[in-house]
Formats: C-alpha cells, structure tokens, sequence
C-alpha cells in the first residue's frame, strides 16, 4: 500500500516536472502526465513507472481521499467524487476520482494559492463595478479550465479589502482560503460541510451574509433559491458551464418548465447584474490571454430577458453597441487582443464567436497600418511581366473585373 510521503513525493516530482503545470493525470496503462500550456506531458519518475497499474492507480486515489467516508460513498455508488488535496505548503489540489472501464482514473488540477486581483490580472475596468454592487446575482461563465474561480477570486479579494461584511462561500472543492482583512469569511466545501448546492444556499440565508458565492449553478433549485436571496439583499457570485452571455440566459431559462417562464424570465430581469464569459487563448509571448465577453443590466437587457431576443434586440447587438461603457463581445474582445500583439490572427478567429465580424475587423485595422490585405492585386498581374523584366501593358480584358 502506498504511504502518504511517497504520494508527496510523487505529485512533487510530477509538478517540477514542466513549468506552468495545471492538472495532473493517473491514468492505468498510460504513464504519469502532467498538462502544461494545454499538452500532455508524460513524466519519468525513478523507479520509472511506464505504465500505470489499477493497483497503483486504486492505491493513489484512496490516499487522496483519505478517511473521508462521504466521499468514499460517493466513489462506490456514483462512481467518480469530488475532493480536495493539500501538498504541505507547496500546492493545493482539486481532485476528481472517476470509474472507467472498472479502474480508477484521476484528475489533480492544481489550485493557484496566491490570491489574484482584479488588477494584476490586466482585466478591464469595468469590472471593477462588480465588487460595489450591494445585491443580485453576478455569473462567470466558460468551459472547464477557462479561469472562473480565479475571476471570482478576485472579485472576492476587492470586496475583502473594502467592505467589512460576512461572506459565505460553498464550494467544490474550497480552492483559495481567503486571510479576513475587513470582511469575514466562512468557507464551506461539498462532501465535508455539506451535501449538495441547493441545501447550502438554503442554509446560507440563515447565516446572516451580505455576499454568497456558490461555486456552481448545477440545477432548478440552486437556481431558484440563488434568484431569492439576490431578490433578499445578497450579493450572489455563482458559475456556469456556458460559452456567452445569451447560453447563459437560454440555459438558466432551460431549467425551469414553460408554465414558470414567464415569472422566472421577470425575477431574471431584475436580478442579474453582470454575466462574464471567458475563453483563455495561447498567447504569443507564452502563458494564456483571457478573453471576456462583458454584459450588465440595463433597460436593454432587462426588456430582452423579459421578452426574449428578436431581429436587432439579440444580447450580442445590445452588448457589441454598450462597447463605450466597457462592455465588449467575444469578438470585440479578440481584436482588441489582436491589435495590441497579445494573441495571433489564427487564434483570434479560432477562439472569436463571429469568424466574418473578426475577419472584417482585422482587415481595416490591417489597411489602418498599410498592410496588404488580399492576394488579388498580385494574381491578377501574374503572367503580365515577360522574361527579361520589363514590364508590358495588359490585355483589357485581364484587368476587367467581373
């Protein structure tokens, strides 16, 4: 059986092994990996260890749950659980333990310790609005691995700073442990404080906490009572695995049956304040650029969610024209990048949301600089100079353009 320094120094071999490492990766029969700017990495230990075994891998996943008897249950009925893993002082882990195939796999991604702000993580101004607002529910929104909890984390630290109020989080796993500097913090993580989101939002109302976050809106009834306590005075800071600002809307809509729309779509409208999407793009000096797509509440927004999207009233119309106030599209967001030098043209239309809208905005700034921007000049002149260099007059009909 594997003892608990020897997974020390196994996950201690496996971080220094790449710099910038985000998840660590157990699975049986492949070797030990590690995730570094977006690639898998395979890591040589000593003794090698070429191809994980399922005793090893069953071996590790029970040292990171340790004598948790819920998650333990949860591995064994639902197969797979969430949990978290300190490595003495050097990192802190959010683990996933899942079932495949009858063996264990696992996933450690590694949680950033030092608590970002809002600044140095070079985010527009306008965000820093977002720890001013007393009440209603605030979402950060993007696939797995875009940033969200660092986002969230430094909307957190801001409200620390400033304000000395009462802050319960419920999270899954607790991933930064916030130092109380004005504001107190009660931090509560699934599996070991309690057993599921909507029973921790519930409670919460009862702890007396001018802000809430919980970290995932997974289902009707978080939804629900996270729409009543913004309704009742909280500041509500949650996250959703959606890719823009109108999924963020349709989704939450989705959630309830066609009768409750109507009133859900009301209660929305007046409670949402700010929905931040992220997608992170490599960047070309190294590292990842985020990307955010910014919408916030105004009488526009507040009429679209009441009544829906239409011809020129779609959320990404209202936000691409709010772009003065410091909103900004997707697409707003990766020319800015591009134009600045920070991302390439191939990943700002890989990662943009309207390839046309981009492609159209990147030739002007192109004509802007005196950059070519098309190939047709020269095409149409080929075959028109002979051998010897010198130019001749082409045929009218070459030159007509059709």
């Amino acid at each position: 059986m594997m003892r608990r320094p020897e997974l020390d120094h196994v996950l201690t071999t496996m971080l220094d092994s790449q710099p910038e490492v985000s998840d660590l990766l157990f699975t049986v029969s492949r070797p030990l990996q590690v995730e570094a700017y977006g690639e898998l990495k395979p890591v040589t230990l000593d003794p090698a260890i070429d191809r994980l075994t399922p005793y090893q891998s069953e071996a590790i996943a029970l040292n990171l749950v340790g004598e948790n008897q819920w998650h333990l249950q949860d591995l064994m009925r639902k197969g797979s659980c969430d949990t978290s893993f300190q490595l003495g002082e050097r990192a802190r882990f959010r683990v996933n333990i899942f079932s495949q195939r009858g063996h264990y796999s696992i996933v450690c991604r590694k949680l950033n310790t030092i608590i970002p702000t809002l600044t140095t993580l070079k985010f527009p101004d306008v965000l820093q609005q977002i720890p001013r607002e007393k009440t209603g529910l605030v979402l950060v929104t993007g696939a797995t691995g875009s940033g969200k909890s660092t986002t969230l984390a430094a909307v957190l630290n801001e409200i620390n700073l400033t304000k000395a109020v009462h802050i319960v989080t419920l999270e899954d796993p607790v991933e930064f442990v916030y130092p109380s500097v004005r504001a107190t913090f009660n931090q509560r993580e699934q599996g070991t404080d309690f057993d599921c989101f909507s029973s921790g939002l519930r409670a919460a109302l009862r702890q007396a906490p001018k802000v809430i976050l919980v970290g995932e809106m997974r289902d009707r009834e978080t939804v629900n009572i996270a729409l009543s306590a913004a309704e009742t005075g909280h500041l509500v800071l949650s996250t959703l695995h959606t890719i823009d600002a109108g999924q963020t809307i349709n989704r939450i809509l989705g959630m309830f049956e066609p009768e409750e729309q109507e009133q859900i779509r009301m209660r929305l409208a007046d409670s949402l304040r700010w929905v931040v999407s992220q997608r992170l793009v490599p960047r070309i000096s190294g590292g990842r650029h985020a990307l955010l797509e910014i919408m916030g509440s105004n009488l526009r927004t507040q009429e679209t969610i009441r009544l829906g999207e239409s011809e020129g009233k779609s959320f990404y119309e209202i936000i691409e024209a709010s772009y003065a106030f410091g909103w900004r599209t997707f697409d707003q967001a990766a020319l800015e990048a591009f134009e600045l030098g920070q991302i390439t043209e191939e990943n700002a239309l890989l990662y943009c949301s309207k390839r046309g809208t981009v492609t159209r905005g990147m030739d002007n700034m192109k004509k802007a600089r005196g950059e070519i921007t098309t190939t047709a000049g020269s095409l149409r002149m080929k075959g028109l100079v002979d051998p010897l260099g010198s130019a001749r007059p082409a045929p009218a009909a070459t030159l007509k353009i059709k």
